[in-house]
């Protein structure tokens, strides 16, 4: 075990060093490396209209309520007024992050760098051999999830979606479908497109570039899960330039989301365990 978490940051961090050395010692002969000046700018432009432009809220402001048009009259009929409009204003938020974090992204790396999405973590190979991380990290998490969800601060933010108990199902597990797609986008983001995209100009420190607008996402949240974002981002930042894929980070994000979601949804009497 000890060999195995050796190998996970002392020679991942090691091999990706010497990889990025090889890089620069090219780069020289050109002075700038476009694709990182292109991640860069696109991960500051991506964060930016997601944080301004995600919530219908926003889109609202423009309408004039009183005219009563017919956009205005279906736009406040399908994201206001019922469980129904708040579903689909989730699923704004979630179509909001697809785009922004994975589609762009990914256009980005066929037809811009003109690579493969498995050179960006979009594969499934070599992750067999590091479920024992995902394991410890879900014994770790979900009994401090557990303690955490009877905090006031934590139930007033979770569940993301709050359904009620009447139409858990099916609404609920649409919600879930959805969700799933959405950590498909952020690890595809922050631990794809950011870490894989600046790893051989900025070597091991692409971990902790790419750590930083992770933690930042999660102001607002409470205090624990933002500074649990910063362990985080270095863990699946670690994970991912070891397998060169996304696939575990997907999954140990999504365990944990869903067991906040439903211990929440179970501290409020929603569920029964």
């Amino acid at each position: 075990m000890f060999n195995y978490y050796k190998n996970l940051f002392v020679d991942t961090w090691t091999t990706t060093e010497k990889e990025s050395i090889a890089y620069n010692a090219m780069l020289q002969k050109r002075l700038v490396s476009v694709p990182t000046l292109i991640v860069l700018v696109y991960v500051a432009l991506a964060l930016s209209v997601i944080k301004y432009f995600e919530d219908t809220n926003l889109i609202l402001g423009y309408l004039d309520i009183a005219k009563q048009s017919k956009f205005t009259s279906w736009f406040c009929n399908n994201f206001y007024g019922s469980e129904i409009g708040v579903f689909h204003q989730k699923l704004y938020w979630v179509g909001s992050i697809v785009l922004f974090y994975l589609v762009l992204p990914l256009l980005i790396v066929k037809f811009g760098f003109k690579q493969k999405w498995s050179e960006f973590g979009l594969t499934f190979k070599n992750i067999q051999k590091d479920y024992p991380l995902y394991l410890l990290m879900l014994a770790i998490m979900l009994p401090i999830v557990y303690f955490a969800s009877s905090s006031l601060s934590f139930q007033q933010r979770y569940p993301m979606f709050q359904p009620k108990s009447e139409s858990l199902f099916p609404i609920f597990i649409w919600w879930q479908v959805a969700y799933f797609i959405q950590f498909v986008a952020v690890e595809f983001f922050f631990r794809g497109f950011i870490l894989h995209g600046l790893k051989k100009r900025f070597g091991l420190y692409s971990i902790f570039i790419s750590m930083i607008p992770y933690c930042m996402v999660h102001f607002g949240k409470p205090f624990g899960e933002t500074i649990a974002a910063i362990v985080a981002g270095i863990i699946l930042g670690t994970l991912s330039l070891k397998s060169r894929s996304i696939v575990l980070g997907v999954l140990i994000h999504y365990s944990v989301a869903i067991s906040m979601d439903l211990f929440a949804l179970y501290r409020e009497g929603v569920i029964k365990f």
